[in-house]
């Protein structure tokens, strides 16, 4: 018998295998990507939002990437889905796969 627990995440939502960023092409500077994760987005004096590394550095150069930690999934998946300028992008790191976002497959209508 194992001491291991049942993993519950798919492997397209956990930590190590998401990443996201933002297209600063088609941000409306709304923030709300903010309100969802401080901890991944942070707007800068250009009025657009960014994401951040692991250390709170605010990575500004176009299309710059940083890993999802596992508490933030959820967070970031809603911030991609609810962002007015269909902006931000949630990848599969090994595959590139889009997870959420402009690029993702469309999954049920729920509208």
């Amino acid at each position: 018998m194992t001491s291991e627990s049942p993993q519950t995440d798919s492997p397209a939502t956990t930590a190590a295998t998401l990443q996201v960023w933002i297209d600063q092409d088609l941000c409306t500077g709304d923030g709300l990507c903010v309100q969802y994760a401080r901890e991944v987005f942070e707007m800068d004096l250009d009025g657009l939002a960014y994401v951040k590394d692991d250390t709170d550095e605010l990575l500004l150069a176009p299309g710059a990437k940083t890993p999802v930690r596992e508490d933030l999934v959820r967070d970031v998946i809603a911030s991609a889905q609810e962002c007015p300028g269909r902006c931000i992008h949630v990848e599969n790191i090994a595959t590139g796969e889009a997870v959420a976002g402009p690029s993702a497959p469309a999954g049920p209508v729920g509208n």
